[in-house]
């Protein structure tokens, strides 16, 4: 009798990214490979599921969900696939994601999506000529969608109204917050870390990108007082239950914004370009999840044969269709000539492919970097509820990457 085929894998959990795993039937009966997904989590619990399990020597995966700026992080653990995958198949790719899934020239994943943001805006509110008209009359300037965070600060106040209405919300842990501050000081012409690898943001851009979070939540509390305990999931249920004016989110998110059965908002929304900041740049936090084969895989063509069916031009069109930005071209050029035009789709579609080619701002590619953006959070969390003041907690944050990076 032949040895069974199994495939025992972990991957990334949430409404925006769990389509593709009610499909995996389809490969089971296609394959007769039986697949079990050991663990589906939201993304900062997958990357504290991998990492204990792998350092322990304890994994088991054949296939796992990892993303463009951790797997560095997890590098140890994945083995290379070049050797896999040929160059005809590679260029159905988009080449710059393929840039973003190597590691020191290795090509370690490949690529599920490419992830950039753009501001959600309720269009009911900013369209009603009430609404037009009071926040003219209140501050003197047109009320539309923001070009400068200032504006969005603005806007988020007039329209807070709580408890059934706030301003704007942000996710306020983990890398959803890490993302927000890395933005907004490179928009202030911040740096992160400079050549040597040494925090520069103790400084007035990182103060003015602190200062502004802060001054969203802790003092003019356009925010619900839940942020802190909030990622990216429940700030998108928060828009589509109908409680704030703004956020910002991921293209993945846009199918359940439309959903009648799950926003109560599928009909009253638009999006629109990020703000600039300070310095007139407009930068925009991306990267991208991606599938890798780790050292623990028992059966690498059983992998392949299913990573190749989780990114096939099907399974991407369907991906994109929810939303998604694809990084398969010839399934991102279907969902670019079947948008409507002057659809709400059709600008979304520009606007996230103007923003891919001028304004992504990409994390540093570290193994340290998970203990780096913990470290940041953290204190930025800190910062922003009022528990100390804003130099203080920026100052804790560099000497504590410090002492990651020593």
């Amino acid at each position: 009798m032949g040895r069974k085929k199994y495939l025992k894998v972990a991957f990334v959990g949430g409404p925006m990214y769990d389509y593709p795993y009610s499909k995996i039937p389809e490969f089971e009966r296609e394959t007769g490979y039986k697949v079990e997904i050991g663990a589906k989590l939201v993304h900062p619990e997958l990357n504290e599921h991998i990492s204990s399990l792998y350092s322990q020597g304890r994994g088991d995966y054949d296939l796992i969900t990892t993303h463009s700026k951790y797997a560095p992080s997890q590098e140890k653990w994945l083995t290379p696939l070049d050797d896999d995958i040929n160059e005809e198949e590679l260029s159905s790719f988009i080449p710059a994601t393929l840039e973003l899934m190597r590691i020191n020239g290795r090509l370690m994943q490949l690529p599920r999506n490419i992830d950039v943001k753009l501001v959600y805006y309720r269009k009911d509110l900013f369209d009603d000529p009430k609404e037009k008209e009071a926040f003219q009359n209140k501050y003197g300037y047109p009320l539309e969608p923001p070009h400068t965070w200032e504006k969005l600060k603005d806007i988020a106040n007039f329209f807070t109204r709580p408890p059934d209405l706030y301003g704007f919300v942000f996710p306020g842990r983990y890398s959803g917050l890490f993302g927000h501050f890395f933005e907004l000081l490179t928009m202030a012409e911040g740096v992160l870390l400079d050549d040597n690898l040494k925090p520069q943001f103790v400084n007035e851009a990182g103060e003015w990108a602190l200062g502004l979070l802060r001054n969203l939540y802790y003092e003019d509390k356009v925010c619900p007082k839940e942020v802190p305990e909030w990622h990216y999931d429940e700030v998108a249920q928060c828009f589509r239950d109908g409680k704030a004016a703004m956020t910002t989110d991921w293209p993945g998110s846009f199918a359940t914004y439309k959903d009648p059965g799950l926003s109560k908002v599928g009909d009253k929304f638009a999006v629109a370009i990020y703000p600039i900041g300070p310095s007139g740049k407009r930068c925009v936090y991306a990267g991208g999840f991606s599938y890798a084969i780790p050292n623990s895989c028992h059966d690498r063509g059983g992998a392949l044969a299913l990573m190749r069916f989780l990114l096939s031009e099907k399974m991407q069109y369907e991906e994109a269709k929810r939303g998604a930005i694809s990084v398969k071209k010839l399934a991102q050029q279907k969902i670019r000539e079947e948008a409507i035009p002057g659809s709400l789709e059709e600008k979304r579609l520009k606007m996230l492919e103007e923003t891919v080619a001028n304004f992504i701002l990409i994390p540093p590619k570290l193994a340290k970097y998970p203990a780096i953006e913990d470290a940041l959070w953290i204190n930025l969390q800190k910062g922003y509820k009022g528990e100390c003041s804003v130099k203080e907690a920026l100052n804790q944050a560099a000497e504590k990457i410090n002492q990651i990076l020593s």
